[in-house]
């Protein structure tokens, strides 16, 4: 314990990356459960589907959606979102899934919709690249 002192001192750059680098990991395993919503995978979001009548919420840009969606998802693309919450009253009480192309998107409208009331809000994570390399599939109608 003696020498941490002049440890920490002679190699002040490696600590401060170590405590970084920790932080981002703490962040990076927390911070949705912090936020209100939890990130799910495609199995997970399956399962919530198809037991739980959650809800997709699409938030990718109307190309993106056009070119194949989750079946049944509704679309909103993210911009619009805080707009259209009414149209997603009735799901309140509901899980909601919110997907985008990788999860980022997502991961802000989860926000809104925690903000929004909205008690079971999820991420898809790694979004529709996840749901396609799981072999799920994805409808263009």
């Amino acid at each position: 314990m003696e020498n941490l002192a002049p440890f920490i001192s002679n190699n002040l750059l490696l600590v401060m990356a170590l405590v970084v680098v920790l932080g981002m990991l703490l962040f990076n395993i927390f911070g949705p459960r912090l936020r209100g919503y939890q990130v799910v995978n495609p199995t997970s979001a399956t399962q919530l589907i198809n037991h739980s009548d959650a809800l997709i919420v699409d938030v990718r840009q109307d190309n993106e959606f056009q070119k194949g969606h989750i079946i049944n998802s509704k679309h909103i693309p993210l911009a619009f979102l805080n707009e259209r919450l009414s149209d997603l009253n009735t799901y309140k009480n509901k899980p909601v899934i919110a997907v985008c192309r990788s999860g980022h998107r997502s991961a802000q409208a989860c926000s809104s919709l925690k903000k929004a009331g909205f008690e079971s809000v999820y991420n898809l994570g790694g979004g529709v690249l996840a749901w396609e390399g799981a072999n799920l599939p994805l409808t263009k109608d």
